[in-house]
């Protein structure tokens, strides 16, 4: 695939996990523009990366592709074994800050010892974006949602399909 560079703008960074240690990074975005009722406070996105294996472990290259004069919040979760280590940042100009700020998060684990397929659902914003997202610890990757209309209640929702025998980590931003 062919890329110009001139349109090319955002910011990006990298980290070098050890082997055995993935990390992922999302943005935290406050939704000041939405005034809808009900409306999430906060959303989050996935961001995206390259890898690139070292001896030592892997580089991942990750991308923000709509930089804020102010900074783009960040949170990191780095998953090592059966340990999540969760950090929050900003990344401002070229430079990422780690910050002692609470993040506005609830998390949980869930576990379904048996039986067949679960589904756990949850709401999106008009925006398409959600507070809620379900990550596989072993692999630190996002369980994909299947997207649907609800018309009993007027909005798009997305269930994910959950394996039994198997934890997942489910994070969500708070309405703080």
């Amino acid at each position: 695939m062919y890329y110009c560079m001139e349109y090319l703008q955002g910011k990006h960074f990298s980290i070098t996990d050890p082997k055995n240690t993935n990390t992922v990074i999302y943005e935290i975005v406050k939704n000041e523009n939405n005034q809808s009722k009900g409306a999430p406070k906060y959303t989050m996105e996935r961001l995206d990366s390259i890898e690139e294996l070292r001896n030592e472990g892997t580089k991942r290259t990750y991308f923000v592709d709509l930089p804020k004069k102010t900074g783009n919040q960040l949170l990191f979760l780095t998953f090592e074994n059966e340990t999540v280590t969760v950090n929050q940042g900003v990344l401002k100009e070229d430079e990422i800050k780690f910050i002692r700020k609470p993040v506005p998060m609830v998390f949980n684990t869930i576990y379904k010892e048996s039986g067949g397929d679960y589904y756990k659902e949850y709401n999106y914003t008009p925006n398409m974006k959600r507070q809620i997202s379900i990550v596989d610890p072993e692999t630190g990757e996002e369980i994909k949602p299947i997207l649907y209309y609800d018309s009993k209640t007027n909005e798009v929702k997305g269930k994910c399909k959950l394996q039994p025998n198997k934890t997942y980590l489910a994070f969500q931003l708070r309405q703080s």
